[in-house]
């Protein structure tokens, strides 16, 4: 049986933390998100449910496929939610969502008779307007490997069950959560914008909470460079403003020596937690925040 360690290299006992099984957390974003965080849902439930009082609003300066931002509003565990991401596509299908234009995406990929030759014509057309850029995107996300959309990605090959392009594309599935987000608009809001900018922004904002999963290329990694668009980050700078939030914040990032020693560097804990990648492989990230008591009563096998 494998030994595991904590931070500091000292051996766990067996009853250390078990990986979540996804398949129990709902499904709501349209994104096949790699680095997403479906994994931790049931972290951060308890994180939230922690607080005295429900937070004013969650601000998810890296949003991505965006499961944190919407399980915290269609459970109704914040007031409401700010979504910031950078890249231009993924920011395209959430502000069509948040536009109200969501009906007309969800008409759209019902429409839409998948094949390889329909897709790459599809991409091949100049999108004209925000909510076409969006349809592209989820063109891409559902139907490229891993539903990476940066520079090098291409469409799957074999796919689920020898269905090669037509596994990920679940037209009924994918217009059911788009009506389901229209449910909540309510409680969203999104900005096309820089992390660090809203960062500062919100800086002293003591009724803000912020969960951060900035892309993975600390210490040398260069998983974040193949799966982002921008993945180019100061991972020093992002520590640094953390730090100095009123509001509080969890981050979850790699479990490296970089991370650990800016965990240190600026006073924050950070504890190993177990999670499961694409591949099913077990792994551990690193959850850091200003206080992690939350975490001490987390199930255990």
């Amino acid at each position: 049986m494998e030994v595991q360690k904590d931070l500091f290299g000292h051996e766990l006992p067996p009853n250390a933390y078990k990986p979540v099984n996804v398949a129990s957390v709902p499904q709501r974003s349209l994104f096949r998100y790699p680095g997403g965080k479906t994994w931790f849902i049931p972290r951060f439930r308890q994180w939230i449910q922690s607080k005295k009082s429900k937070p004013n609003i969650l601000i998810e300066p890296f949003v991505g496929g965006g499961i944190v931002s919407l399980t915290a509003a269609f459970e109704n565990l914040v007031d409401s939610v700010l979504m910031v991401e950078l890249d231009s596509e993924i920011a395209a299908v959430w502000e069509t969502l948040i536009s109200g234009d969501g009906e007309w995406l969800a008409q759209r990929i019902q429409d839409f008779e998948m094949s390889k030759e329909n897709a790459v014509h599809e991409l091949s057309r100049e999108s004209k307007s925000r909510r076409d850029k969006a349809f592209q995107t989820i063109i891409k996300n559902r139907t490229f490997h891993g539903g990476i959309l940066a520079a090098g990605s291409g469409f799957l090959k074999n796919g689920e069950a020898g269905k090669g392009i037509s596994s990920r594309w679940y037209p009924a599935t994918l217009a059911k959560r788009i009506s389901d987000i229209n449910l909540v608009l309510g409680k969203l809001r999104f900005l096309h914008g820089n992390a660090f900018e809203v960062l500062e922004e919100y800086t002293h904002d003591s009724d803000a909470v912020f969960f951060v999963d900035p892309p993975y290329t600390a210490g040398g990694k260069n998983a974040g460079n193949r799966l982002y668009t921008h993945f180019k980050i100061d991972h020093d700078m992002l520590f640094q403003k953390c730090s100095k939030l009123a509001g509080d914040f969890i981050m979850t990032y790699d479990n490296s020596d970089e991370v650990k020693n800016l965990a240190s560097k600026y006073a924050l804990q950070a504890k190993p937690i177990p999670m499961k990648n694409t591949h099913h492989a077990k792994m551990t990230e690193l959850v850091i925040g200003k206080d992690l008591s939350w975490m001490d009563d987390i199930e255990r096998v």
